[in-house]
C-alpha cells in the first residue's frame, strides 16, 4: 500500500494481513481525503485519532499531509508495532505522532488532555462497535465542538440517527463496493 498524497506521497507503508483487517483502498482514501479537503481541513492545524487504526493509513495520510499532532489506537500489539514501523520508516519526528496499543474503550473512558478535530473510526467488521465507540467518544470528551468524524464500515450498517450522535451532523454517506463512508461535523 502506498501514501497517496502529501510530503510521503508514493512511499509504501506496510500493512497486517489476516481476519479483520482491510486498510483502505487508495480509491477511499483519495476519495476521503478530496472530501475533507473540499470542506476546508488544513491539515497542520488539526489534531487526528485514529480509532481501530489497524494499519494506520488515514492517520499517516494526515501526516503526510502536515498534521503534527496524530494518535494511533491500536489494540493489537502486531498491528501497533507495524504502525511504529511505518512511522520511522517514514521518519516522522516522535514528537507528531502516539501510538497507543490498547483496547480503544479503555482508552475512552478516560478524558483526554485535548480533544481532537478530526476522528478516524474503522471498527472490525461485524462486531457493532460504531455506536458505542462514537458515544464514549462523544462522552468523555475525545471528539472537538466543531470536529469531523470520519467512519469506514460495512455497507450494511445505516447512519445512526438516535443518542448523542443524532446531534452531529451527517455530511456524506457513500458506498465504495463492500464499504460505507460517513462523514458528520460534531
Amino acid at each position: 500500500m502506498r501514501i497517496v498524497g502529501g510530503q510521503y506521497k508514493g512511499r509504501r507503508i506496510k500493512t497486517c494481513e489476516g481476519p479483520g483487517y482491510r486498510p483502505a483502498t487508495m480509491k477511499v482514501r483519495e476519495s476521503i481525503f478530496s472530501m475533507l479537503m473540499a470542506r476546508g481541513i488544513c491539515f497542520p492545524d488539526v489534531r487526528v485519532i485514529d480509532m481501530f487504526a489497524g494499519s494506520g493509513s488515514l492517520a499517516l495520510e494526515c501526516l503526510s499531509r502536515g498534521t503534527t499532532t496524530a494518535w494511533f489506537v491500536e489494540k493489537s500489539a502486531k498491528a501497533a508495532g507495524l504502525i511504529r514501523k511505518n512511522l520511522a520508516e517514514l521518519n516522522v519526528p516522535k514528537q507528531y505522532s502516539k501510538v497507543v496499543s490498547k483496547d480503544l474503550f479503555g482508552v475512552l473512558s478516560k478524558q483526554p488532555e485535548e480533544p481532537f478535530d478530526l476522528v478516524f473510526i474503522d471498527p472490525p467488521y461485524g462486531k457493532d462497535l460504531l455506536i458505542p465507540a462514537l458515544e464514549k467518544a462523544l462522552k468523555n470528551g475525545w471528539i472537538a465542538s466543531g470536529a469531523f468524524v470520519l467512519a469506514e464500515v460495512e455497507t450494511a450498517i445505516e447512519a445512526p440517527t438516535e443518542g448523542p450522535i443524532a446531534d452531529m451532523e451527517l455530511l456524506t454517506d457513500r458506498e465504495y463496493g463492500q464499504t460505507r463512508i460517513f462523514l458528520w461535523r460534531n
